[in-house]
């Protein structure tokens, strides 16, 4: 059995801070059906949350490293039409340079994950990648967007500015990783930034009115994106 090495904690004792570290390390080891997936789970039952309530069908992701998140999308969406939540095939559309891991670890985990997962070969800052995406999303689409590609502020900047425009009225779009620029919740000086400044800057554009920021959709008191749960008005 592959797990992710623990992280213990005792609520009346030790900072805060300590716990986080501990589990920003900690979610670099993790893994969904065997593939590599670093998110952390008070992250994903949020997204949980969002696509029950939203009625999600499509999930756009920009950056897929070994797949791991694409896979688990995947099979919340298939969940939700088991549940009669939602009538159109499920699908995931996952965006990157390059998906010769992915394409490995994913059929590895389910031989038959190229029916409900696209791989999108390009980068973000090309806008032709993001007219490669509207071709497969189609008319009807309900889609969530999830940025989760190189947390720095050129390619934040090109996905929202690029991609916002599938995201649906009352719809969701997802900047991960603004902890990268919040000096408290910084794991070490290897990390990335530009995440919130260019959210913040977007946000101030004619596009970026259209979203508001929901830090109350930070349920669980513990966030790798802090500022980055947006919805269109």
């Amino acid at each position: 059995m592959s797990l992710p090495p623990p992280v213990t904690t005792r609520v009346t004792e030790g900072p805060l801070r300590d716990y986080w570290l501990a589990r920003a390390a900690q979610h670099t080891h993790d893994t969904y059906a065997g593939v590599p997936l670093f998110k952390f789970p008070e992250d994903l039952r949020t997204y949980e949350h969002l696509l029950w309530a939203d009625g999600t069908d499509t999930v756009i992701e920009i950056g897929t490293s070994a797949g791991g998140s694409a896979l688990w999308f995947r099979d919340r969406l298939e969940t939700a039409r088991r549940y009669g939540r939602i009538g159109r095939r499920p699908r995931v559309i996952s965006v990157d340079a390059s998906h010769d891991s992915a394409r490995e670890h994913l059929a590895r985990a389910d031989p038959r994950w190229a029916k409900t997962i696209q791989l999108v070969d390009g980068d973000v800052r090309d806008p032709a990648t993001a007219d490669a995406v509207a071709a497969l999303v189609g008319d009807g689409a309900r889609c969530l967007v999830v940025e989760d590609s190189a947390h720095e502020y050129d390619t934040t900047m090109a996905a929202l500015t690029g991609f916002a425009r599938f995201v649906p009225p009352q719809g969701f779009f997802v900047v991960e990783d603004g902890c990268v620029d919040v000096e408290a919740l910084r794991l070490d000086d290897a990390w990335p930034r530009g995440v919130l400044p260019a959210l913040h800057d977007w946000l101030d554009t004619p596009q970026g009115r259209e979203f508001t920021v929901r830090r109350d959709l930070e349920l669980y008191g513990i966030s790798c994106h802090p500022e980055g749960f947006l919805q269109r008005a």
